[in-house]
C-alpha cells in the first residue's frame, strides 16, 4: 500500500514583504523632491491663505504703488528661498535619519513646507516677479547640512537644527510681516500662515528630543541665513 503524504497547506500571506524603504529608495525619493522643488513641480496639500474678506474686496495688487510691489516681491522672493532650503534640510535629515518614526516625522514636515513653497511661488507670479537665480546653490547647501547634521552627529543633533532653523525662520517672518504693505493683504495672510506652521515644527522637534546646539554653531547659522536673505531679494 503506498504511503500517503500529507501536503502541508499553503501560506496564503506568502512571504512577508518588508515595508521599510531601502536606501536606494530614500535616495530616490529625495533626488524626486529635489528635482520637482527646483522646477516649481510641487503641489500644495492645502488652500492658499486667504485675506479676510474685507481686504479681498478692497482690490487687487495692481492697485498698489510699484514702490510697494516691488518691495512685498523682493520680500516674497526671499521667503521662497526659505522654503527651499527647508524642503532641502528636511530631505537631507530624512534620508540620513536612523530611526524610522523620526523620517516619517522630516518627511511629513516636509510636506507642510512644500505648501509653503508652492503659495510663495504663486504670490510672486501674482507680483508679476520671479523666484531667486541661485535656488539650486541654496538647495544644495542646505541638503548638505541636513544630511551631515544627520549622519555624523546623529537624530538629535538633527532636531536641534531643526529647532534653531524654524526660530529663526519665525523671527524672520515675523519682521516680514511688520514690512510687507498693508495693502498686501495676500501675501501678508502666507506669511502668517507660515510662521504659525514654523512655530508648530520648532515645537514638534523640541518634543522628540532635540539637543540645544552650541551657541557658535547658533551663531554661523544666523550668519548663513543673514547673507542668503540679503542676497535673495536681488539675485
Amino acid at each position: 500500500m503506498a504511503a500517503i503524504h500529507r501536503a502541508e497547506p499553503a501560506s496564503s500571506a506568502g512571504p512577508r514583504a518588508s515595508t521599510r524603504p531601502s536606501a536606494a529608495d530614500r535616495v530616490l525619493v529625495a533626488a524626486d523632491n529635489a528635482l520637482k522643488t527646483l522646477a516649481g513641480g510641487l503641489h500644495p496639500s492645502r488652500p492658499m491663505p486667504a485675506p479676510p474678506l474685507a481686504r479681498q474686496a478692497a482690490g487687487p495688487d495692481i492697485a498698489m504703488p510699484a514702490a510697494e510691489r516691488e518691495l512685498a516681491a523682493r520680500l516674497m522672493r526671499v521667503n521662497h528661498v526659505g522654503e527651499i532650503c527647508a524642503q532641502a534640510l528636511y530631505q537631507g535629515q530624512a534620508l540620513a535619519a536612523r530611526d524610522g518614526r523620526l523620517r516619517q516625522h522630516f518627511l511629513h514636515a516636509s510636506r507642510e513646507e512644500g505648501d509653503h513653497l508652492a503659495w510663495c511661488a504663486q504670490r510672486l507670479r501674482e507680483l508679476d516677479s520671479r523666484p531667486s537665480w541661485l535656488n539650486p546653490l541654496w538647495y544644495a547647501g542646505a541638503f548638505g547640512l541636513g544630511l551631515l547634521a544627520g549622519r555624523v552627529a546623529g537624530d538629535k543633533v538633527s532636531l536641534g537644527f531643526v529647532v534653531e532653523t524654524e526660530n529663526q525662520v519665525e523671527r524672520h517672518l515675523a519682521a516680514h510681516l511688520q514690512r510687507l504693505p498693508q495693502a498686501d493683504a495676500a501675501s501678508r495672510a502666507v506669511v502668517a500662515q507660515m510662521q504659525a506652521d514654523e512655530l508648530e515644527h520648532a515645537r514638534a522637534a523640541d518634543k522628540l528630543g532635540a539637543a540645544r546646539l552650541p551657541a557658535p554653531v547658533r551663531w554661523a547659522m544666523r550668519g548663513a541665513a543673514r547673507v542668503m536673505t540679503t542676497t535673495a531679494q536681488w539675485i
